[in-house]
């Protein structure tokens, strides 16, 4: 995990997700694994599959880190979808 860790903040992203989806194939029930996929996503701009992501680490252990990460994107497309009707 610690290399995933590092590809996510050095912004490799595409491979740091392959290496997700690898290990997800071999442990499908790490909750950090499901969370680090969420955060690389939600870094790519794919919300919709890091909010999945978020939910599947959320399932497996609900105090996960992703629950507050959930949360926050959930904040976020909040604002960005009401500001979108007021122009």
């Amino acid at each position: 995990m610690e290399e995933i860790k590092r590809l996510i903040s050095e912004n490799k992203l595409e491979e740091a997700i392959r290496l997700l989806d690898a290990y997800l194939t071999e442990q499908p029930r790490s909750d950090e694994a499901w969370f680090l996929l969420g955060k690389a996503h939600y870094k790519l701009g794919n919300v919709r599959l890091a909010l999945n992501s978020y939910l599947q680490a959320i399932e497996i252990n609900q105090e996960s880190p992703a629950q507050a990460a959930y949360d926050m994107a959930i904040k976020v497309l909040d604002f960005y979808n009401k500001d979108m009707y007021n122009h």
